[in-house]
């Protein structure tokens, strides 16, 4: 029984990165799709090595996921909190990817975990919480609208005498870097948070300890799960990124993902914190397109993904608690 509760908890675990895949591609490649830079399965399949790259630069942040956020839950019922807090992430994922919202993959799982934890009596590191998810989902928006404002205006300043055609063939070219730059931080942050999960479970069944390096095969099976979610393809959340918020040309794409991709990578390599993808490309790009002018950004859609971001960890924590009530009414 305890052998098939952690393979089945980590097949959930691939399967949320699967879902994470497919709902948070479009952070990577939205831009250059919309500004014609790539096409479309052009674009995933950049993502989707990209993604499988970024996974194999670090642990920092999978080490923060499996540590830093509750106290490790011991036996079947820490596997059922485990299989829980899964539950509620894909949950929470599908009905934003359905409604095109595009919310926090990071923050569903973080909520899932927290509620299944508070659910099965777990104590939660609220310091780390605070530290590692709360104050950078404060923080890394308003870092990506103040940074992607100032890149973009850097480029308009330094091009203010190109002809603007020229220009804009330039930087298509360019946004194939910025866009797989993109990418690479969206494996190196991701595809750590499943590995994180999957490294907990494996401690909780008593094959781990959080001092041994994490398994070649957790590294590549979440990789791998990560670039295949990538390839089938984010088109509703692509939209909701790449023209609904603002009509971006190809030198506002490259000053947007350049400044996600940047904060993706001091955020992961310095202070080892998961942020959120979806966060720091979707401040970028409002801030990119408010140098053109303010009311250029469509504010009313900017207003509801903000919400979506609020309401992501309480909704992802409740579908928690109750996946880990009825695991516990049918198992334990």
């Amino acid at each position: 029984m305890d052998t098939f509760a952690l393979i089945a908890t980590v097949l959930v675990a691939l399967f949320f990165t699967y879902t994470n895949g497919f709902h948070d591609s479009a952070n990577a490649i939205a831009t250059s799709v919309s500004t014609r830079a790539l096409t479309p399965r052009a674009a995933l399949a950049m993502a989707a090595v990209m993604n499988l790259a970024g996974a194999f630069l670090g642990s920092g942040v999978a080490k923060t996921v499996s540590e830093g956020l509750i106290e490790t839950p011991t036996g079947s019922s820490g596997m059922a909190i485990l299989f829980a807090a899964l539950v509620g992430a894909i949950v929470w994922n599908l009905v934003t990817w359905y409604f095109g919202l595009p919310s926090s993959s990071s923050h569903a799982l973080f909520g899932g975990m927290v509620g299944a934890a508070l659910a099965g009596g777990t104590a939660v590191h609220w310091n780390g919480v605070l530290d590692k998810i709360i104050t950078p989902m404060f923080l890394s928006p308003v870092v990506g609208l103040i940074v992607g404002y100032l890149v973009m205006t850097v480029i308009l300043w330094l091009f203010r005498r190109s002809n603007p055609h020229k220009a804009k063939r330039g930087f298509r070219i360019a946004q194939t870097v910025s866009a797989a730059g993109m990418a690479l931080g969206h494996g190196l942050q991701d595809a750590q948070k499943t590995m994180g999960v999957v490294v907990l479970a494996l401690v909780i069944a008593g094959h781990q300890t959080f001092a041994d390096p994490i398994p070649v095969w957790v590294k590549l099976v979440c990789a791998v799960m990560l670039s295949l979610g990538t390839y089938a393809g984010g088109w509703r959340i692509m939209r909701t990124l790449g023209r609904k918020i603002i009509e971006l040309d190809p030198p506002q794409g490259f000053a947007a993902e350049t400044t996600g991709a940047s904060i993706m990578f001091v955020t992961a390599f310095i202070f080892k914190a998961p942020i959120s993808t979806t966060h720091v490309i979707t401040s970028a790009i409002m801030g990119v397109g408010a140098t053109k002018r303010v009311n250029a950004v469509r504010w009313g859609v900017a207003k509801n993904i903000v919400l979506g971001w609020f309401i992501t960890m309480p909704a992802a924590a409740l579908v928690a608690a109750a996946a880990y009530g009825v695991v516990k009414l049918a198992f334990l």
